[in-house]
């Protein structure tokens, strides 16, 4: 497909919109060369065409009457050897909106469009210099919350996902290939490799299913981090909240039912990113916006990685509260970190404690909020160290994963006694169609607009 697609030069500043020293336009297509030339103006009449590939020039962004619009470098980059695969001119200007349209405007006078979301990386995989998959790594990076997000995308980007596709890809058509010679041998010699195709489907299934069941991890390292404080009224929820953002965003007061609703706020922290949740005390109440305010906290405590549950430990729980901790423990042991807030008071021990390991709390004192801290690092530890894969997966790969399981399945059960090869054979070659739209080698038109439309423009 390389250089065969003809390519109108598009344009779209690549850098945040917004003040800044710098800004970064990107010009890309077959004219792009024929674009520049009348757009800009070197010294000693230098002509950018003209000049060798990957080199940067000083000079002018020019108007139609030759009017300097900036001052600006560009960079000259000749196709095969560019991101999209086209030849590229790369504008570096000074961010000022004004100058920043002005230019846009002078390029799509000479004959350039806007490009539209994700169509540098929809072309560089038009033109084979990266698959979909890489794409997606791409724009991936540009959004990691996490460290390890961040690591693994770069991971993808160099093509560890497509890697491991490209592994069960030649499984399959190993196990295609043994198909077909027992077809082909069947009636003449008997020959037949349904132990070796039998060996291949349970490698193949295994591998898949490593895969799918670290998905919802993988989600917590693409978005990051939910932490949601559950408890009673006035347990100290609020406080906490405000201890661990270091500021104070939610109101706190003695009055039960303050926080009506969950409020939530985000920080960045250890390499991650948290988003922290305070919720509505849990209480039987008659009010109708404090009861959705509950609704809202059980959904919160179900959607959540962490659980912050917390205890007045000040005094001892009403049999009702005492129903509702008992309620969500059982539900979420695995994610609850217990805290003993209000330790700068007498302590009455919880029976729901006795045989809990918890934190005591005391939100004026700052010295109790780092073990928390550390305690929530722990547990973001102990759920990345489950993923063993390079990548992430994102809805896209994770339902084409679950197609290719279930045509695999369907071939493991056509392998026994008079066994139809015929019937093996087509849906092998169906598991390998659907490995080949994973990829983006024979994705639909559709469906790479549904990819490229998350991206932003300027990628």
């Amino acid at each position: 497909m390389l250089h065969t697609i003809s390519h109108q030069a598009i344009i779209a500043q690549c850098t945040p919109h917004g003040s800044g020293a710098i800004a970064l336009l990107r010009l890309s297509g077959s004219n792009a060369f024929e674009i520049a030339d009348v757009i800009s103006k070197l010294p000693g009449k230098k002509i950018i065409s003209q000049q060798p590939t990957h080199t940067i020039h000083y000079g002018w962004i020019i108007d139609a009457d030759g009017n300097h619009l900036d001052q600006v470098l560009f960079l000259a980059m000749r196709a095969p050897h560019t991101f999209t695969g086209d030849d590229t001119i790369e504008i570096t200007c000074h961010n000022n909106p004004f100058i920043i349209q002005n230019i846009m405007q002078a390029a799509l006078k000479a004959g350039a469009r806007l490009a539209q979301e994700g169509e540098f990386s929809r072309r560089a995989v038009e033109n084979e210099k990266i698959d979909i998959m890489q794409a997606e790594a791409i724009n991936d990076l540009i959004h990691a919350n996490t460290q390890l997000a961040l690591k693994q995308s770069l991971s993808q980007l160099e093509g560890s996902f497509t890697q491991w596709i490209a592994t069960i890809e030649k499984q399959l058509i190993t196990a295609l290939a043994f198909s077909e010679a027992s077809f082909e041998f069947l009636d003449e010699e008997n020959m037949q490799f349904n132990t070796q195709i039998k060996e291949i489907m349970a490698t193949v299934l295994h591998t898949i299913a490593n895969l799918k069941n670290t998905f919802n991890q993988q989600q917590q390292i693409r978005n990051g981090i939910r932490i949601a404080i559950i408890g009673s009224v006035n347990a100290g929820k609020s406080s906490l909240f405000n201890a661990l953002l270091n500021q104070e965003r939610a109101i706190v007061t003695n009055i039960a039912g303050t926080t009506r609703d969950a409020i939530e706020a985000g920080l960045y922290k250890d390499g991650n990113y948290w988003t922290i949740i305070d919720t509505a005390g849990l209480r039987t109440t008659d009010d109708v916006i404090e009861q959705m305010g509950i609704q809202r906290s059980h959904q919160e405590a179900k959607t959540a990685d962490i659980i912050l549950l917390v205890f007045d430990n000040s005094r001892p729980l009403h049999d009702a509260e005492y129903a509702v901790y008992q309620e969500l423990i059982d539900a979420y042991s695995d994610k609850i970190i217990f805290i003993g807030n209000k330790a700068d008071l007498p302590h009455i021990k919880n029976p729901l404690l006795a045989n809990q390991a918890y934190l005591y709390v005391s939100t004026a004192d700052k010295d109790t909020i780092q073990p928390v801290e550390a305690a929530i690092q722990s547990k973001i530890s102990s759920l990345f160290d489950a993923i063993a894969s390079p990548f992430l997966l994102n809805q896209r790969h994770y339902n084409s994963l679950l197609c290719l399981e279930t045509n695999l399945m369907a071939i493991a059960t056509l392998l026994g006694e008079g066994t139809s090869y015929e019937l093996v054979s087509f849906h092998l070659q169906d598991a390998l169609s659907n490995l080949s739209e994973l990829t983006g080698k024979t994705i639909s038109e559709a469906g790479m607009d549904a990819v490229f439309r998350e991206f932003c423009v300027g990628k």
